[in-house]
């Protein structure tokens, strides 16, 4: 990035407050073409988050945390994490080591995604409303659990279940690991490795949920870098993103209660769920955005057919 009266890197190395940092650091992300969407949705939202974590500052911090004066070392400080961040292309979580989910604080590197779900919208009303009625012993499932945060989530939601998190990679489990010593919910959650469904303890579940790699493997071949950064497995669904979600409607039956739920956010497969899986009476679960990506199979259905598409055999 060629450097002169217009260059945003030079701004922020004159920025004397977190406020003119500020600005400077949004205009040098409109510059770098850095891609978002791991942490906050747009430039000013993710520096501002990168100012307040190396101004060691709450995320709550009042705005008139602004107008403080930057020493030469928080300058320095800050533009080193801005230079990883937009120079190398390293994600934001991957430097601050936390994302944060429903209000509370997940620990993620490099061996897990970076947690963001539409099930935060719905854990625990939405999906308390569809479930069936709490029993003694009611236990739920997170399927590709990653950090563990959804399975940390529910058991926040649901303080009368236990939770079961798998996940086949066991670098991931170690972060699931870390994070629920921190949550303090060791007593409730337990995670394990499973290919799917095949590795979990037998249940039965009331609710068994997702959020599993649906990207085609065409698609991960060319995404920017800071998701390239995240590990493949997490996202790569095979050639038409459908690989796991195939998987684990198959197998879910088997391991849910007559009245349980499996719900699924699937991204942008919703076409290609109602057309393969219409025999199965696919119902959509309404997110703020609109994107209603979020797909919810019962039980009884999943029984009725076996669990089976309406693909035809070739």
């Amino acid at each position: 990035m060629k450097r002169g009266a217009g260059d945003p890197w030079a701004a922020v190395g004159r920025a004397a407050t977190a406020g003119e940092w500020l600005q400077a650091a949004e205009q040098a992300y409109g510059h770098s073409g850095a891609a978002l969407g791991q942490i906050a949705a747009d430039a000013h939202d993710e520096a501002l988050y990168l100012l307040l974590h190396g101004l060691r500052l709450p995320l709550d911090a009042p705005e008139s945390v602004l107008a403080r004066t930057l020493t030469a070392g928080e300058r320095e400080a800050l533009a080193r994490l801005l230079r990883r961040r937009l120079l190398e292309r390293v994600p934001a979580a991957y430097l601050t080591r936390e994302a944060w989910l429903g209000g509370h604080r997940f620990h993620v590197d490099e061996r897990v995604i970076i947690p963001r779900s539409y099930f935060v919208e719905l854990i625990p009303e939405a999906l308390g409303e569809l479930l069936p009625p709490p029993r003694p012993g009611r236990r739920m499932l997170d399927v590709c659990t990653g950090s563990g945060c959804l399975a940390l989530l529910l058991a926040h939601g649901f303080p009368d279940a236990e939770v079961v998190g798998c996940d086949l990679s066991p670098a991931a489990l170690e972060v699931a690991a870390l994070n629920v010593r921190a949550h303090r919910l060791e007593s409730r959650v337990r995670f394990c490795r499973s290919d799917v469904l095949a590795g979990v303890p037998p249940g039965p579940y009331d609710l068994i949920l997702s959020n599993p790699p649906y990207e085609p493997s065409a698609h991960v071949d060319r995404q920017a870098p800071e998701f390239a950064a995240e590990p493949r497995l997490a996202h790569d669904g095979g050639a038409d993103g459908l690989r796991v979600i195939r998987e684990l409607i198959r197998q879910a039956p088997d391991h849910l209660v007559s009245e349980g739920l499996l719900v699924i956010e699937v991204g942008g497969l919703r076409r290609a769920v109602e057309r393969e899986f219409a025999a199965l009476a696919p119902e959509w679960l309404p997110t703020a955005d609109g994107s209603n990506c979020v797909v919810l199979f019962r039980a009884a259905r999943l029984r009725q057919t076996g669990g089976k598409s309406s693909r035809k055999s070739s």
